[in-house]
């Protein structure tokens, strides 16, 4: 049976066929879809981890339990997770066990494009690059038998375009693997350095074993067309390589590169006249072609970051582009991201933006919005987790200054905090900042699209779990000046302000309110009551078209320029009230569904 599958959905399904009976993710574009994908697999234990890097360690104690396990996240969640899995790298596994790691060519939703290729040589890790679902789906399989051959993690590498785009994968059915027997090995599992200096030389026998593995592996195949002009491409660049040149190029299709088959990336450079490395972001592929000792068209002539679509692959060596429908700039409209109408984040940034001796320090979420106007209240976010950290660094480099004004403020959200934001506020109190430590809780992973956390009271499979409490997490680390705030309500969240401003040590608010866009658990009702039932509009008699409400930066509202009065779509509005209480006139009226 065949089936229109995404390569996330196929690497769940490849994972289920396989035998996996563990996975561990954090979800983060574009990686999410594999495990909320697995969780409707029920042969799989499916779990959201609080990082990547619990994630790894969680998959890694499976693998060594005796069951094929996985961990998936995005590029830069490996960044987080490889101290685990470089380690891993020399202990080996009992089951196979295989990393995920989804990057991000054209930086769609990322802080940046690095190139988690160089991941698997740094790791020295065994590394698979699938092109399509078929391959995602049977690349999981394959993974999971060199795993447990070789006695190694196997890292696979995906990217947007594989992880999003949907092609027929070849259903079949799923391999039951018993559990493998556990055993005491101190000398393989535990890493002290008189154990790690004799892994470490199994690892590099265990890479050239890899290597000639590369070298008649079908994951690496030639297709002839002809000795004129060669394509070595990996991932979804074959696909891009192969709509540009089309059957007028010999392709030397990659699909296990680390460690490149050398042997065969040579026999295929003598075997045509003109080489091309077709690669996104780094030149992996083109370093390994030229110290083989030849000269391939590579980055010198097509672009070494964004994406390589065919369009851009075709403008880059041909300098050709194909016919568009030209669209005149009177004709498009700008539309940048924005909160969303309700956010419940929008009365705090609101109120930050509006106070110029604050210094914000962002971090990763839907909240890295505040950044943009009409708020302007972001001023710097580094990663997941960061806001606390940077924010204390900041904020000790200002009081050097014996007469600085300046606050900083460190902003994240619920998720984050469990991420590692609890982290860097232990290093604010420990170390005795006057930063103040902004939590917003809107009840849910919101960016990712609503998946659970450690504070929503949901395992990913659905079932009931414990619901870690911020405020008595942050109490029991020493936090001693906390509020907990409605941030709808503007008096609130100011008042909250002014209190923190006061003091001279570390202050903690919390934010907690529900996404507007998250599906309401008893328990939200419970204790929110019934949210969004109500809509806001604009009373035409007293609205003076002054555009105070437009600094709500709530999409739902707009000014008629010729009436010079806003107005407020109700599709869109859900009665959060924000804007009203801005109005300096009393025209924003609500009204009950």
């Amino acid at each position: 049976m065949k089936q229109l599958m995404t390569g996330n959905e196929a690497i769940a399904r490849g994972a289920w066929e396989a035998g996996v009976k563990f996975a561990s993710a954090y979800p983060g574009t574009p990686s999410t879809e594999i495990l909320e994908n697995l969780t409707t697999y029920k042969d799989i234990i499916s779990e959201w981890a609080p990082n990547e890097k619990v994630a790894m360690e969680a998959a890694s104690g499976a693998a060594i339990g005796g069951v094929r396990s996985m961990a998936s996240m995005k590029h830069v969640g490996l960044n987080v997770a490889s101290d685990p899995l470089f380690t891993m790298s020399y202990i080996g596994v009992n089951a196979g066990f295989v990393a995920i790691t989804a990057d991000e060519p054209g930086q769609h939703s990322s802080q940046n494009e690095q190139d988690n290729r160089w991941m698997a040589k740094l790791g020295m890790l065994p590394m698979v690059e699938p092109s399509d679902s078929q391959e995602c789906k049977d690349m999981m399989a394959v993974a999971m038998d060199l795993s447990e051959k070789y006695d190694t993690p196997v890292l696979m590498r995906i990217t947007t375009r594989v992880s999003h785009s949907k092609s027929l994968v070849e259903l079949g059915n799923r391999k039951e693997v018993p559990l493998k027997p556990y055993e005491k090995n101190g000398k393989k599992f535990v890493c002290v350095p008189a154990n790690s200096r004799i892994r470490r030389v199994y690892v590099d026998k265990r890479m050239k074993e890899l290597a000639e593995y590369s070298e008649t592996t079908p994951l690496n195949r030639v297709e002839k067309n002809g000795g004129e002009v060669g394509v070595i491409a990996s991932g979804m660049s074959y696909y891009y390589a192969k709509e540009v040149f089309g059957d007028k190029a010999s392709y030397l299709k990659l699909g296990f590169t680390n460690p490149l088959p050398a042997g065969k990336i040579a026999d295929f450079c003598k075997s045509v006249k003109k080489i091309y490395v077709i690669e996104e972001n780094d030149p992996y592929i083109e370093d390994e072609v030229r110290k083989l000792g030849f000269s391939p068209i590579g980055k010198g002539v097509i672009p070494s970051f964004g994406e390589l679509t065919p369009d851009v692959l075709r403008k880059a060596i041909f300098g050709e582009s194909l016919p568009v429908m030209e669209v005149g700039a009177d004709r498009t409209v700008i539309r940048p991201p924005t909160l969303c109408a309700g956010c419940p984040h929008r009365g705090v940034f609101y109120e930050m933006g509006r106070r110029k001796n604050l210094v914000i320090a962002g971090d990763i979420g839907c909240y890295s919005l505040g950044f943009a106007p009409p708020y302007n209240a972001m001023d710097f976010n580094v990663c997941m987790g960061a806001a606390f950290g940077s924010a204390h660094g900041a904020q000790k480099a200002f009081d050097t200054d014996p007469n600085n004004q300046l606050r900083v403020v460190g902003v994240l959200g619920d998720s984050t905090f469990f991420h590692t934001g609890l982290n860097g506020l232990l290093e604010v109190i420990y170390n005795k900042s006057k930063v103040i430590n902004l939590i917003l809780d809107n009840r849910i992973t919101g960016m990712t699209g609503h998946q659970e956390n450690p504070g929503s009271g949901l395992t990913a499979m659905g079932e009931p779990a414990v619901e870690s409490d911020i405020e008595g997490v942050c109490r029991a680390i020493g936090v001693k000046n906390l509020r907990k705030i409605n941030p709808n309500n503007l008096t609130e969240v100011k008042e909250a302000f002014d209190w923190a401003l006061s003091l001279d040590e570390p202050s903690v608010i919390i934010t907690r309110w529900p996404c507007v866009l998250k599906k309401m658990t008893a328990a939200d009702k419970a204790e929110f009551g019934v949210c969004f039932n109500t809509k806001d509009r604009v009373d035409h008699e007293l609205c003076i078209g002054c555009k105070m409400c437009l600094k709500s930066g709530c999409p739902a509202i707009s000014v008629d320029k010729k009436a010079k009065k806003a107005n407020i779509d109700p599709n869109q509005c859900v009665g959060c009230d924000v804007c009203a209480q801005i109005c300096p006139k009393q025209a924003i009226k609500k009204v009950v569904k």
